[in-house]
């Protein structure tokens, strides 16, 4: 089995990609003082075949200058189409993830030096986020084909474009003669909820909760996150099996996802409610579109199917 050297300690944000490449090699922890500042970021930095490459899973922010001239090559799962910053050779795009449940193999990898690199209170705090995420599981389709739509989605202070557009969503689905809606835009704390007051939801839900109900649920909606990031709910969705409708992408895939059998992609919020009348009355339409998201799921999302792709592509470089 190859062996991957990490050269340091990433984040819950990783645990995805991380599992995938223990999936697929021997990790082993090689502290570099190089990049010890990196440690408790959503980075994961490694040598393998002698090349260094880089998975980053930060929101697009931009390219590390001092990564690019070290690295082979940069995995990012937040290239931005327009940017020229994330359109550089070294630059590769991922499939999409979600942050997993992988604390046991944090302490198998990395040990003491978990605690001792990012210091006891991060690393309990990481322990504690991540037992509050699921352990990676393959979902089966539920086919769930009901009036009925669950959605439960952030305020975010910055991204007024990204909150319009799921207030939009919600204001359709609870406006339609013929679905039951639950749900609704998360009261934040501070209580500055941008004048979203009228489509706000009862409660902020557990991840359980969020599940099932997303898994019941006639469509999940997807649009681009904070800076044009690719939601960690998208992935999640494709696994559950469940019928996606999405606005236009802001980042690159390696592969996209083809509209009209793997996800349904409108180019604006008008074309919401004909989507939802639509599907009541196609259920093969809707049948057909969550079996094909899961078979792009299964066939490229998987965390072993990212590591894969991660080591093949290292053999052309």
């Amino acid at each position: 089995m190859q062996t991957i050297e990490l050269l340091n300690i990433p984040n819950y944000f990783s645990s995805y990609y991380l599992k995938g490449l223990n999936d697929i090699a021997h990790l082993e922890y090689r502290p570099n003082i190089e990049f010890k500042k990196y440690n408790g970021l959503p980075l994961i930095i490694f040598r393998v075949k002698k090349k260094l490459v880089v998975i980053d899973n930060r929101d697009p922010v931009g390219v590390s200058k001092e990564l690019y001239d070290l690295a082979n090559l940069i995995y990012v799962t937040n290239r931005l189409q327009d940017s020229a910053d994330y359109n550089q050779d070294k630059i590769r795009p991922l499939f999409p993830h979600y942050p997993i449940n992988t604390w046991e193999l944090y302490l198998k990898i990395f040990g003491i030096s978990w605690y001792k690199q990012i210091g006891w209170k991060n690393a309990l705090r990481e322990i504690y986020i991540q037992n509050r995420r699921p352990s990676y599981k393959n979902h089966s389709i539920t086919n769930s084909f009901r009036p009925y739509v669950f959605f439960s989605g952030s305020i975010w202070k910055q991204e007024i474009v990204a909150n319009e557009q799921r207030s939009s969503f919600i204001k359709a689905c609870q406006n339609h003669p013929h679905l039951h809606f639950e749900g609704g835009m998360v009261p934040r704390d501070d209580r500055q909820n941008l004048g979203l007051d009228d489509v706000l939801g009862p409660k902020r839900y557990s991840y359980k909760e969020f599940n099932e109900k997303s898994c019941r649920s006639l469509v999940n909606f997807n649009n681009p996150a904070v800076l044009g990031a690719i939601s960690w709910r998208f992935a999640e969705y494709l696994n559950m099996g469940t019928f996606i409708l999405s606005l236009p992408w802001k980042t690159e895939l390696p592969v996209f996802p083809v509209h009209g059998k793997e996800i349904h992609i409108i180019e604006d919020l008008k074309g919401i409610n004909e989507l939802l009348s639509f599907l009541l009355k196609n259920p093969s339409y809707h049948r057909m579109i969550l079996k094909g998201g899961k078979t792009y799921f299964h066939k490229y999302c998987q965390p072993k199917k990212q590591g894969e792709m991660i080591m093949e592509n290292m053999d052309k470089i």
